[in-house]
C-alpha cells in the first residue's frame, strides 16, 4: 500500500528559470528530440526491411536504436512542455511511471551494450563458429534477458519510491523524476536507501563498464590474428562500440557511483546520457558502419524509384 503522503503532485524545475535561455534550449532540445526519432528509427526500418543486414550484430543494433527512440521519448517531450508552460507540475503517478520507464530502457540499454560486446567478441574471436554460437534463438533469449533485467531494475526504483512517504516539499531541481531528487523530498531517513541505490544504480553502471572495457580490451588483443582488412573492419566496429560505451557510461556512473547527494552538475550530465547520446548513437553507428552505410543507400533508392514510378503512373492516368 502506497504510504499516506499530502503530495499528490510534483514541481520539475528544470535546467533553467531565465526565459530566453527557455527559448533556445526549447529550440536546441526539439531539433536534438527530431534529429533522435528520425536517426533511430531509420536504422530500426533498415535493419527490418534490409535483407543484407540479417546478422546478430544489426539485429541487436536495430533494438539499441528501438530503445534510444523510447528512452528519449520518455524525458525529451515532457522536458519540452516545461520550457515553454509556465506549469511544470507532474502527478505523483506519472513521475513514478516516468522514473519506472526511464530506468526500464536504460537498464535493458546496459545489458544490451553488453550483449553487444559479447557478440564482436564471437564474431571476432571465434569467426568459424559465429553463426552456431548466435544463432537466432541464442540472440532472442539474449534480447529477453536484457528487457527482464532492464524490468527489475525498473521495479526496484519505483519499490525505492513508493516506499517513501512526502508530506510537504514538492519541488524537484530536475528536468524529469530520477530516484536522488526524490529521495531528497522524502519526509524520513533515505541514508540506507540511498546507498542500496548505489550498489543497484552505481554497481551496475561501474560492473557492466568494467565487463565492457575488459572484453574490448581481449578483442583488440586479438587483432593481430586477422587479415588487414579484417583488422580495419574490427576496428571501426569496436571503435563505434566503445564510443557509445564511454559516452552512456561515464555520466552514468559520475552520478550513481558516489554518496547520495545532488551535485548541480548533475542534471548537464544528466542531459548528456539521456538526451544526446540516443542522438549520436544512430550517427556513430551509421558514419562507421559501410554495411549499414550501402543498406541505407539502397533503402532511399528503392524509396525513391517507387515514388517515381508512382508520379508517372498518376500522370498516365490523368
Amino acid at each position: 500500500m502506497q504510504p499516506r503522503n499530502n503530495v499528490t503532485e510534483f514541481i520539475l524545475l528544470g535546467l533553467t528559470q531565465n526565459q530566453q535561455g527557455k527559448k533556445i534550449l526549447f529550440v536546441l532540445f526539439l531539433l536534438i528530440y527530431i534529429v533522435t526519432m528520425i536517426g533511430n528509427l531509420l536504422i530500426v526500418v533498415t535493419v527490418v526491411v534490409s535483407p543484407a543486414l540479417d546478422a546478430p550484430m544489426y539485429f541487436f543494433l536495430g533494438y539499441l536504436s528501438f530503445m534510444d527512440a523510447f528512452y528519449s521519448t520518455t524525458i525529451t517531450p515532457s522536458m519540452l512542455r516545461n520550457l515553454i508552460y509556465e506549469k511544470k507540475t507532474i502527478s505523483f503517478q506519472a513521475c513514478l511511471t516516468q522514473l519506472f520507464v526511464e530506468h526500464l530502457f536504460g537498464g535493458a540499454e546496459i545489458l544490451l551494450l553488453l550483449i553487444m560486446a559479447y557478440d564482436r567478441y564471437i564474431a571476432i574471436c571465434k569467426p568459424l563458429h559465429y553463426m552456431t554460437i548466435m544463432n537466432k534463438r541464442v540472440c532472442v533469449v539474449l534480447l529477453l534477458l536484457a528487457w527482464v533485467g532492464g524490468f527489475l531494475h525498473a521495479i526496484v526504483q519505483i519499490l525505492f519510491v513508493y516506499s517513501l512517504p512526502f508530506c510537504g516539499p514538492k519541488v524537484i531541481d530536475h528536468f524529469s523524476c530520477d530516484i536522488y531528487p526524490l529521495l531528497k523530498l522524502a519526509c524520513t531517513d533515505t541514508y540506507i536507501i540511498g546507498l542500496s541505490v548505489v550498489a543497484n544504480n552505481g554497481a551496475i553502471c561501474m560492473v557492466t563498464f568494467i565487463l565492457l572495457l575488459i572484453s574490448y580490451a581481449v578483442i583488440l588483443r586479438s587483432l593481430k590474428n586477422l587479415s588487414q582488412e579484417g583488422r580495419r573492419k574490427a576496428l571501426s566496429t569496436c571503435g563505434s562500440h566503445i564510443t557509445v560505451v564511454v559516452l552512456f557510461f561515464v555520466p552514468c556512473i559520475f552520478i550513481y557511483l558516489r554518496p547520495p547527494s545532488i551535485l548541480p552538475v548533475d542534471k548537464s550530465l544528466a542531459v548528456f546520457f539521456t538526451i544526446i547520446t540516443p542522438m549520436l548513437n544512430p550517427l556513430i553507428y551509421t558514419l562507421r558502419n559501410a554495411e549499414m552505410k550501402n543498406a541505407m543507400k539502397k533503402l532511399w533508392s528503392k524509396a525513391l524509384e517507387s515514388e517515381s514510378l508512382q508520379t508517372n503512373c498518376t500522370e498516365f492516368n490523368d
